[in-house]
């Protein structure tokens, strides 16, 4: 009997093809601001259906570290939008989705696996003390369609793929 190799690129791209929406991935910059004090920002990330409803968290970067009277919660309601939202209703630190805060640069955030199906909005917030307040809002469809946008001080490029 003789066996057949398959090449190997069809099954790579069938591989592609089959993974689902729902593990994409959410890419954020923040961007390398030239200022005298510069203090790394809070960000939270978050999805609302396109249509209303409940937003659901992906992640929030704050200090962490800091606890007693003036704990890193503290300053969360600066993120004003993502803190009427659902963040102010939150159990911090919330494992899997709370982190500290970030230097300059792009991070790479998995979107939950379990979204259902539908139009989304994520929304990524930052606010940095002795800085400005940012909001950049993506819209995406799961399964399939990713989307990108750029904020222009706080915040750089929010990609969804």
């Amino acid at each position: 009997m003789k066996s057949k190799v398959l090449p190997a690129v069809p099954l790579l791209v069938a591989g592609t093809i089959a993974t689902p929406a729902t593990a994409a991935t959410v890419s954020v910059t923040l961007p390398r601001i030239d200022v005298a004090e510069y203090h790394k920002p809070y960000v939270a990330g978050w999805l609302e259906p396109a249509d209303g409803g409940p937003a659901r968290t992906v992640f929030v970067w704050y200090d962490l570290k800091k606890t007693g009277r003036e704990a890193g919660t503290k300053w969360l309601v600066d993120l004003r939008s993502w803190w009427r939202k659902g963040g102010r209703s939150m159990k911090l630190p919330a494992d899997g989705v709370s982190g500290a805060t970030r230097a300059p640069g792009t991070y790479q955030i998995p979107l939950p696996a379990n979204l259902p199906a539908g139009q989304y909005v994520l929304k990524v917030e930052a606010a940095r003390e002795s800085g400005g307040r940012e909001l950049v809002s993506v819209p995406i469809t799961v399964p399939g369609k990713g989307g990108s946008a750029s904020g222009k001080a706080e915040l750089g490029a929010v990609t969804v793929r």
